[in-house]
């Protein structure tokens, strides 16, 4: 059985398809992530990296490019795909309830 709870931290029109946004949830910084697909995803919102919102960053497709060094990496896995990060973001489980969008921490 998988523990944590679901939280209301935003709302689908405040995220346009192809947008991101950073959220905070239980006092960390979280990235959702609105794809083009219409299906939303969950990430760390700080670069493994060095400190840099990757919300100021580019999505592309189900990329997300850092702002400070332009590591590269997959919203859906949190796969770090380029340098200089070397280690995966952590993932979040969100899912959408009428016009909520939810997350699982």
């Amino acid at each position: 059985m998988q523990r944590g709870r679901w939280v209301k931290v935003a709302e689908l029109g405040e995220l346009p398809k192809g947008s991101m946004t950073c959220v905070e949830a239980d006092g960390a910084p979280i990235a959702i992530y609105h794809l083009q697909d219409g299906s939303l995803w969950a990430t760390e919102a700080v670069c493994s990296h060095q400190y840099a919102l990757l919300t100021d960053g580019i999505l592309e497709d189900d990329l997300v490019e850092c702002p400070l060094h332009a590591a590269q990496f997959n919203v859906k896995t949190g796969k770090a795909l380029s340098e200089p990060a070397e280690i995966d973001l952590k993932t979040y489980e969100v899912r959408l309830d009428g016009m909520d969008i939810l997350l699982k921490v």
